[in-house]
């Protein structure tokens, strides 16, 4: 039986990294993974996506907007800008804006709340960039 390869192996090999990502978590996680992937993707099809601190991340003008990463037994959706949603089931995360939701299953995702939540994310950026700037 082949080994999987790691996120950075499959990246070394060119594939794609959003899939790489993907194929090597549990199949649980990973279709967990591709059903956010496609939703996120025909959400926000002008952002950019990367690994990031290890997770995939979309990116609008330069700040993160929505990313998710496997943690334990979940898969946690993060948005940067949750807080700012005011949707009851993200919750609060760190000092800044962000929220986040988690889920075990595929099945546990609500296509049509998580359609609402990433069209608010999206017209709701907050300025992560400036954050870091020099003044």
């Amino acid at each position: 039986m082949k080994t999987p390869l790691s996120v950075k192996e499959a990246i070394a090999k060119n594939e794609d990294s959003i899939e790489a990502y993907a194929k090597v978590q549990s199949p649980e996680h990973a279709a967990i993974c591709r059903t956010l992937r496609h939703e996120i993707g025909n959400a926000m099809p002008k952002a950019t996506v990367k690994i990031w601190h290890g997770s995939p991340v979309w990116f609008v003008d330069g700040n993160p907007v929505v990313g998710y990463n496997v943690a334990g037994k979940k898969v946690k959706l993060l948005f940067w800008n949750g807080q700012a949603l005011e949707e009851p089931l993200l919750e609060a995360l760190g000092k800044f804006m962000a929220a986040q939701v988690q889920f075990a299953d595929a099945s546990e995702i609500d296509i049509t709340t998580l359609r609402r939540w990433l069209k608010k994310a999206k017209s709701s950026i907050w300025d992560y960039k400036g954050l870091w700037k020099k003044e």
